[in-house]
């Protein structure tokens, strides 16, 4: 009897030892997760939709990669709100405030993570935007995990990562021409390095603004700017040797385009055994653009829609993704009673443009 009680307390030590993501492998029950990005425009109206549907699907988080407000001009949902009489000054200072009045406060207590989006430094700077969603780009999950990777580093930042049990989840930051920069760069690789030396996370997602260079949406991506492509490039190739070397997961997520595209890497420019999978999804509020002419070997290709992914995870870690679309049925009487009829029906049907991303042009580098 002795013998068993001692063998069961050492037991017991040697389990609480195990990185928590192994025990959840082993243990744990399939989850999900919800993303999407782009609510500038019409944000007020279709983000309060998503977050209720995010709360049905039980969803742990909600993921949004970044531009909130418009900023280069009024977004048709505040100058709705005020009747068409919103001036400059008043709409520079009360813009980011309603983005969290109307667009986060309805996710209540799932959490929300933020990625930087380039309207966000229109007019305003990195600092500002770290600034005003404190409280977002330093939430206790974001905190503890940063301090976990080093107890000195304090440093808040618009890029970072945080694991969910098997699963790595990490933000980048391109939201200017010139990034990534070095810093970033750095950073990213270091944490690549301990994901593929850690046997407890089997999956790396990885989420920004502007899709890597070379997808299908070339001419409104990380191609944009020379710095850009070069680094945007580089953190392609650190993946996809990640991925070869590591035998783990890895999906890429972006918005920045306004519509919704699967398989976007899956173009010329990548050998077929060099192809990451990734997914356009800039789809929850903004003006909608047409699609590239290229995207044949999309699997999924939808514009003028609103909506987000839902990622459904197994205990094993493998994620799965499937697009939740808003329609104007999902729009709350309350969102409807404060904007009209007239304005909830002009986003869904006049909230688009002509504009069609380039796609790319380049053969196997």
């Amino acid at each position: 009897m002795r013998m068993f009680v001692k063998h069961m307390i050492l037991s017991m030590f040697y389990f609480s030892l195990l990185p928590f993501s192994i025990v959840f492998a082993q243990t744990g029950s399939t989850w999900t997760f919800a993303v999407s990005g782009d609510s500038r425009n019409c944000g007020d109206i279709i983000m309060p939709a998503i977050a209720t549907r995010v709360h049905k699907d039980s969803a742990s988080f909600y993921w949004h990669l970044g531009d909130f407000r418009a900023f280069s001009d009024f977004d048709q949902d505040m100058l709705a709100s005020k009747h068409g009489k919103l001036g400059v000054v008043e709409y520079e200072r009360g813009a980011w405030q309603d983005f969290i009045d109307q667009q986060l406060v309805p996710f209540g207590d799932v959490p929300v993570f933020l990625a930087i989006g380039n309207h966000e430094v229109v007019s305003k700077s990195r600092l500002d935007v770290l600034i005003q969603f404190a409280d977002w780009f330093d939430s206790a999950t974001i905190r503890s995990q940063r301090l976990s990777d080093d107890p000195s580093d304090r440093k808040l930042r618009g890029y970072y990562h945080w694991h969910k049990y098997n699963l790595d989840f990490i933000t980048m930051d391109n939201a200017s021409p010139e990034q990534f920069d070095r810093d970033q760069l750095l950073w990213f690789e270091k944490i690549l390095k301990r994901d593929e030396e850690d046997p407890g996370i089997r999956t790396v997602i990885v989420g920004m603004h502007d899709a890597l260079p070379d997808s299908f949406s070339t001419g409104h991506s990380m191609n944009e700017s020379p710095s850009g492509t070069e680094s945007g490039r580089r953190v392609y190739k650190d993946l996809v040797e990640f991925k070869k070397r590591s035998g783990k997961e890895v999906q890429v997520l972006a918005s920045h385009s306004h519509f919704l595209l699967s398989d976007v890497y899956k173009t010329s420019c990548h050998r077929p055994d060099e192809v990451l999978p990734g997914w356009i999804v800039g789809t929850a509020g903004a003006v909608r653009y047409r699609l590239p002419h290229e995207h044949g070997t999309a699997g999924i290709a939808q514009t003028d829609v609103y909506g987000y992914l839902l990622g459904t995870v197994t205990p094993e870690g493998h994620v799965s993704f499937a697009f939740r679309q808003i329609t104007t049925s999902d729009v709350s009487e309350e969102i409807r009673a404060r904007y009209g009829a007239d304005v909830v029906n002009k986003c869904f049907e006049e909230n688009k443009t002509d504009y069609i991303p380039e796609g790319p042009r380049c053969e196997i580098r």
